[in-house]
């Protein structure tokens, strides 16, 4: 009787090797460590950023834009509950900069707006638009709404400054005074006021971007086109490669 109970006693007790197999920390792959992020955020969607440049007609009105920009964001939304868009228009003698956060799904419709805009030839305050950078689940906006801004510079800040720097320069030149004017706007503006209006380079002079940028960006050759970005996106992703398919096909013996 007494040598059954040492043996119950004794098989009771876990084997060391088996200590050793079980796992001290629990190990989540990658996906799940993203779905918990977004959880945690309360996100319905990932939040994207496209920062615009587009050639603009003459004589074209703030009213006309801004009603035109505010009648796609509706069409678009309603559809799609819960995916608002926020960012800034920058209206210049001829340019315009228009920086957009929301879904990839919102993007895409305004950009398809102005590929059917384009195809039909009508009247359209856009004459050409360049993509210049595209940022994919950013972790939160920089802007609480859309503003729409005329920027009438003096001539003082027309000097041109492209001439000696290199593209990477001038592309961080841009993004850098686009955050720094975001950042301004975030602690200037209260949620529901439209924007300084046409005065933003009296208060914060320093952030305004030079025209000659925007233009130096438009006309260089390595950013998209619209079309040429909507293709990429319906692209689909499983292309079979030429180094793939072999002929004959290969046979058992």
């Amino acid at each position: 009787f007494s040598f059954s109970t040492h043996t119950q006693k004794s098989s009771k007790r876990p084997l060391p090797m088996e200590n050793l197999m079980q796992p001290q920390v629990p190990r989540n792959n990658y996906l799940h460590f993203q779905e918990e992020k977004q959880r945690l955020q309360l996100k319905k969607f990932l939040l994207d950023r496209m920062f615009l440049v587009a050639m603009t007609r003459d004589n074209i009105e703030k009213k006309d834009v801004t009603e035109y920009y505010e009648q796609v964001f509706q069409s678009i939304a309603k559809p799609h509950i819960g995916e608002p868009v926020t960012g800034l228009l920058l209206m210049y003698r001829t340019f315009i900069v228009h920086i957009l956060e929301s879904s990839s799904g919102t993007l895409y419709r305004i950009l398809l707006d102005y590929i059917n805009h384009r195809k039909n030839r009508g009247e359209y305050f856009i004459q050409g638009m360049k993509i210049i950078v595209v940022s994919h689940n950013i972790p939160t906006r920089i802007f609480m709404q859309w503003h729409v801004v005329v920027i009438k510079v003096p001539v003082m800040y027309l000097d041109d400054v492209t001439q000696s720097q290199s593209l990477e320069e001038v592309i961080t030149e841009f993004l850098t005074q686009t955050h720094k004017l975001a950042l301004y706007f975030f602690k200037t503006l209260k949620v529901g006021v439209k924007g300084p209006g046409e005065s933003l380079h009296q208060p914060a002079p320093e952030l305004l971007l030079q025209e000659q940028i925007i233009k130096y960006l438009y006309r260089s050759e390595e950013f998209m086109e619209p079309e040429t970005f909507i293709n990429m996106y319906n692209r689909p992703i499983h292309v079979t490669l030429d180094t793939e398919v072999v002929w004959p096909a290969p046979s058992r013996f």
